[in-house]
Order: structure tokens, then sequence, then C-alpha cells
């Protein structure tokens, strides 16, 4: 196996397929490229990441003529059963165990967060220094992937700054938290372009950034915010070109696909940013009219 001190650029979708491809019998490398329809190049560099990882290993052939071959180990059994369940923290555990690169982004995050791409290079650098494996910009974005598909890292589609998600839900304080996000984006505006209405996707992004959750998190305690506060609060619908939908940065998600051969994933990246929904219609502001707002997450 390599020693390649920086994480190669292969995809969960890869790593996944890969892992399958090995797991009912063994495959050489040209094996491995028909069964993904990859290049050569490509073959190697997952099956030699898979390796790293401990999903699959090598095992040499008797003669010399012969090509070696893979199969797919315990942990990468054990990959597959979260791959379909769609159990994607379980994922995210196996690989912050195996992959050094993945385990030292997720501690570097927790040290810096929220960071952009270069701060966190910088703390990785520095904690990595010994270790004998290095960074780049690409290395942290394919981490950085494999975080964010599974739910472990989000990036603020607006700034593209990186954060761990290191909780499920919103803090039992979420009506204090909104209002003290909103009074710091309307500020962003200056004195007098306060506005009324703030784009929810924007809302959305801060404040998980702010308090470290996930996004349907925060969608579902707006939602109950917004129905315990009638009058109060106003969720606000937008046309279709309303910029509330622009962002820098897309946002990355993964599902098991409906196929009956290999087993992967489809991955999207959606950069046209949703608002929350109610009573079937979608919104995209939301105003602030009393800020005298009560919550109650027990109470839909």
């Amino acid at each position: 196996m390599s020693d390649r001190p920086t994480v190669r650029p292969v995809t969960l979708a890869r790593l996944i397929e890969v892992t399958h491809a090995c797991e009912a019998e063994s495959h050489t490398t040209a094996e491995v490229e028909d069964a993904l329809d990859v290049s050569h190049r490509r073959a190697r560099e997952t099956i030699l990441e898979a390796l790293r990882i401990g999903l699959i290993t090598e095992h040499e052939p008797d003669d010399e003529e012969s090509d070696p071959w893979y199969m797919t180990t315990q942990v990468g059994v054990e990959f597959l059963k979260a791959v379909r369940a769609e159990n994607w923290p379980r994922m995210s555990d196996i690989l912050e165990a195996r992959s050094p690169h993945y385990n030292a982004l997720l501690k570097a995050l927790e040290a810096v967060t929220p960071a952009d791409l270069e701060t966190v290079l910088d703390e990785l650098e520095d904690r990595e220094e010994h270790t004998g494996r290095s960074y780049n910009q690409t290395s942290i974005e394919v981490l950085g992937d494999w975080g964010e598909r599974l739910g472990r890292i989000q990036r603020n589609a607006f700034t593209g700054t990186y954060y761990p998600v290191d909780r499920e839900d919103v803090p039992v304080n979420f009506a204090f938290q909104l209002l003290s996000v909103f009074d710091d984006l309307e500020e962003t505006a200056g004195v007098s372009l306060r506005q009324r209405y703030l784009s929810i996707p924007e809302l959305r992004e801060h404040f998980c950034e702010r308090v470290g959750c996930p996004r349907e998190s925060f969608d579902e305690a707006l939602v109950t915010l917004a129905k315990q506060n009638v009058g109060r609060v106003e969720l606000s619908g937008a046309p279709m070109d309303t910029g509330a939908k622009d962002a820098q940065l897309g946002i990355k998600s993964m599902e098991l696909a409906e196929s009956d051969g290999l087993v992967s994933t489809d991955q999207s990246t959606e950069q046209v940013m949703r608002g929350v929904e109610q009573f079937s219609k979608q919104y995209y502001y939301l105003a602030i009219h009393d800020r005298d707002l009560s919550y109650d997450p027990n109470d839909d």
C-alpha cells in the first residue's frame, strides 16, 4: 500500500462502490475498473484509499504473473451496513476511526470553528507537523465533502466557512438565539439600511454556524416558533427570482441509490437555497414584529 502523505481525491461514492464490488467476490484492479466503469488511474486511487482506511484488504497471488486481488474487510462490511441503512453518523464514525486525515480535520474544526479554508489548512499544518501527513486545499475539500454529505460538517453557503455539527437539535433558547442572529444580519447592512424582512436561507446558515446544529433542526424550530407566535413573527413568500434563493456554495447531500446492482449513492450539490415549508407552501423571508417571543419545542 502507498505511503502517500496526502489524502487521495476519492469521493464517498467511489469508496462505497469499491467496498461493495469486493464484498461478494475478490476483484483485481482490472475488474474494479470494469465494475466501477472508471479509468485504470481512478481505480488505483480508489483502491489505495480504501486500503488505507481498511475497507478492503490486498491479497498477493501465488505466482508472480498474476495480479493482486482485493476483498472487503470486516470494517468494510460494517461500512456497507451503515450505507444500506443510510446511517450516515455511523459511516462518519468509521471514517473518523480509520482515516487519520478525516479524524484530523474534525479535530481541527473543533479547535477553530467556524473557519474558512485557509484557517483550517493552517490549523491542520500546525497539528500534523510531526505526523508525516500533509494537507492542501484539495485534500480539505475532499475531506470536507465526506463530512458534509454525512452530516458531520456543514459549510456556510454564503461565506464558505466550515464548522462541525455537534448537536442534533436547536438550543432551548432558540428564540433568543434567533433574535441575536437576526440583529447581527441587520447590522451588517448599516443603520440606514435595516431590513424588516430577512432571508430565511441566510438566517439558517448563520444560525446553524453559530450553534452547530443541522439545517433541518433549524427549519423545524422556525416553523414551530411561527405557529406559537402568530402576529409576532411573519413568514413571507417570495417571487421565483428572489435573491434569497442564491448562495455562493451548494448544500451537499447523499442518499442510497435505487439500484439492483452496485451499492451506490446519489449525491447532489444544490445551490438554489430552500425556504421553510408550512401548510405545503414555501416561505423565504422572516419578519419579527414583536420581540417578546415564546418557544416550546414540545408543542408542535
